[in-house]
């Protein structure tokens, strides 16, 4: 999954090399040229913000809701974006925060336990026709489920989004320090489902 993820971005990042963040924020800040601009934002960044968020909360349809409300908040925000992170760490940012609402107000209306939630999501991750990972890769995001949140969301950004950890700290507004635990946290109880379930 690793590799099949990492390469649709690169094919994504490839396809539109010649725009730059400066542009498409010229373009998103004059109210002429907001919706050329934020169609150049949405071909540059759609598919790695939709795999981030697919990431966290597994299911492709909630997934898909996610990032709409997650594009609707950049929409009606983008002209306040002052410069003062990359672009796609504020969109990280964004994505992450709509992403933990989305996954707070399902727990939220749930009646099950939370060990029962993550027995039915691991469920729906088999039976997901989206999925395309082979068992490994099944495995691994059935590990993910184990983990607590936070350590999952580092976990995803560090691993498959590839991201250091001062990019992360400023998605996540977390000291690097703390990053670095939460990530060695999660690759230790990773290490362990392996070896419990092999």
């Amino acid at each position: 999954m690793r590799f099949r993820l990492n390469a649709k971005i690169h094919q994504l990042q490839t396809a539109t090399p010649h725009i730059s963040d400066e542009q498409i924020l010229e373009c998103c800040q004059s109210k002429a040229q907001l919706e050329k601009g934020f169609r150049l934002l949405m071909e540059k960044y759609h598919e790695r913000l939709y795999w981030h968020i697919r990431r966290l909360v597994l299911d492709h349809e909630d997934a898909n809701d996610v990032m709409q409300n997650c594009l609707i908040k950049v929409y009606k925000n983008i002209d306040k974006f002052e410069g003062k992170s990359v672009l796609y760490t504020w969109l990280y940012r964004i994505a992450t925060n709509e992403a933990i609402t989305f996954m707070n107000q399902r727990d939220r209306r749930s009646t099950t336990s939370i060990e029962e939630q993550k027995v039915l999501l691991s469920n729906q991750l088999k039976a997901d026709v989206y999925f395309d990972g082979d068992a490994t890769q099944l495995r691994l995001q059935l590990a993910l489920q184990q983990l607590p949140e936070k350590q999952r969301i580092v976990f995803n950004m560090r691993y498959f989004d590839e991201m250091n950890y001062q990019e992360i700290s400023e998605v996540l507004d977390t000291s690097v320090g703390a990053l670095k635990a939460s990530y060695h946290h999660a690759v230790k109880k990773i290490e362990s489902y392996f070896k419990d379930t092999a």
